[in-house]
């Protein structure tokens, strides 16, 4: 069984720092949300795991959270947690970090076994089968760019369409399709900002305070998905 929530970012325009993600994680929690959460804040390379710990605790209201960074054993921390919420940062200091403490199966595992997962940015990206769509910088390079198929197809969180005035390099259309030209039996679920994926097992449901998110293949017209829509995964 698998239950995921993967928000494209931390913040919709001028709501804050996952205020508009607060209400949906907790009803996707549950009764769970009283209990301990698991955090793991490896992607964020511009503050310590303490500070990053305390930023989430202090966001989302909660005392119980607490970060991966804390166990000597990581591993059976992984094994314990009902719940494992991913913090947004650079996806290749993420997984990299992952893969050293050899945690990427585990996680994996622990999902199909109940533990609930929720992500952000980073955190959504690697929820997916790989993290080739990212929009990061690669300042590290990770064991593999495998990452945990909890949603067996390509995430590409910070989805915005066209070119910035100004801007002469290629688009996000562009580099999403230079992607499926060299994995062209790929399928990318592209998230604006706002937008956010709710994973129960089977089925996927668009959720999100923007009105869409976009489905590239290769070789095919972009397909727009409303907020509300469901499909198979």
């Amino acid at each position: 069984m698998k239950k995921a929530l993967l928000f494209s970012s931390s913040s919709y325009k001028d709501t804050g720092y996952l205020r508009h993600c607060k209400n949906p994680i907790k009803e996707f929690l549950g009764d769970d949300y009283k209990d301990e959460i698991l955090f793991i804040p490896y992607a964020g390379v511009s503050r310590s795991n303490d500070e990053y710990e305390s930023k989430v605790t202090d966001r989302l209201k909660t005392k119980t959270i607490k970060s991966i960074h804390r166990y000597d054993d990581k591993k059976a921390a992984i094994r314990g947690a009902k719940t494992i919420a991913v913090g947004g940062g650079n996806t290749f200091m993420l997984l990299h970090e992952l893969y050293k403490f050899d945690l990427v199966d585990e996680i994996k595992q622990a999902v199909l076994n109940g533990a609930k997962y929720f992500g952000w940015s980073a955190g959504a990206n690697i929820a997916g089968a790989t993290m080739m769509t990212t929009n990061d910088m690669p300042i590290i390079m990770p064991k593999s760019f495998d990452s945990l198929g909890i949603f067996p197809y390509q995430i590409n969180p910070h989805f915005i369409s066209g070119k910035i005035s100004g801007h002469n390099g290629v688009s996000r259309e562009d580099r999403l399709n230079e992607f499926l030209k060299v994995h062209p039996n790929e399928i990318v679920y592209a998230l604006p900002e706002g937008a956010w994926l709710e994973i129960d097992n089977g089925e996927c449901k668009i959720c999100g305070l923007a009105d869409e998110i976009y489905k590239f293949e290769f070789e095919k017209d972009v397909v727009t998905l409303k907020v509300g829509e469901n499909f198979k995964i």
